[in-house]
């Protein structure tokens, strides 16, 4: 049975996925060949140029975020932070920003497509900001996440995961979906208290054994890291799983806790 998960995962994590409702969750599936297909999401719609008489219809959707993504402002003062994303230059913005007092700012309709992520990757995703909700903390990237902020994104991750059905395992810091590129939130942001409100994974010691044969590059992608830099998806899964180890490196250690990962969303998925 090992031994098959290991071809398995190695064939599908090389294979080319497409666009899907569940990215992360559907990444696993298809790499144990557990699951057939996921409904891909529908291409976004452009008015032509050319002359065209407009017949409105009712029958259409908006977009439907099914990520989360977390970032830190790396500044001192929020209102330093809202004016960059606010004003025309530079062209960034977020869905939302949470002071460290715990205020909540509402930047951008959860409708609209926010410039949060930039260029992005995320288990066959290319762009994350077409399906993500961002979210900014006031932080300056070497301090503690004030209490009442932290408070404050638990409540709005619920209010979101419960509206648009958000998957656990796509509540996602920056670096992940942007390895190497960027490195927020800190080491600091507190995951683990995040995985156990349902937002994100997270494994507990003892861990499994990895499979004999099972590399590390093909786990990452599994999980969901672009792997392109085998080295900077190591070093964001370790900054966001393993914050207290300032080594790069993957050790077995970090191994059986990334197999670890992929056993929980093989789970998740199948509920």
């Amino acid at each position: 049975m090992q031994s098959n998960m290991t071809e398995e995962l190695s064939v599908r994590a090389a294979a080319p996925r497409p666009r899907m409702h569940r990215v992360a969750s559907c990444a696993l599936w298809l790499c144990l060949a557990l699951l057939g297909a996921c409904a891909p999401l529908p291409p976004a719609r452009q008015v032509t140029t050319l002359p065209s008489e407009h017949r409105a219809s009712p029958n259409f959707d908006e977009r439907r975020p099914n990520f989360v993504i977390i970032h830190h402002t790396s500044n001192d003062n929020v209102e330093h932070s809202l004016r960059a994303l606010t004003g025309s230059s530079p062209r960034v913005s977020a869905h939302y920003v949470i002071g460290r007092n715990g205020r909540i700012y509402h930047l951008v309709d959860e409708r609209h497509r926010a410039w949060h992520a930039g260029a992005s990757y995320w288990g066959g995703q290319r762009d994350l900001n077409s399906v993500s909700i961002g979210i900014e903390l006031d932080n300056n990237g070497y301090e503690p996440f004030a209490e009442p902020q932290i408070a404050s994104l638990i409540a709005l991750l619920a209010d979101l995961k419960s509206r648009y059905k958000i998957p656990a395992e796509n509540f996602l810091g920056h670096s992940d979906v942007a390895p190497g590129r960027k490195v927020d939130p800190s080491p600091l942001f507190p995951w683990r208290r995040l995985a156990e409100h349902g937002f994100g994974l997270w494994c507990e010691p003892p861990y499994p054994s990895v499979p004999a044969g099972l590399d590390t590059a093909t786990m990452l992608q599994a999980l969901g890291y672009n792997v392109w830099n085998v080295d900077a998806a190591a070093a964001a899964f370790k900054r966001r799983f393993a914050p207290d180890d300032s080594s790069e490196q993957m050790t077995e250690r970090d191994r059986s806790m990334l197999y670890c990962m992929l056993l929980q969303m093989r789970a998740l998925t199948a509920q």
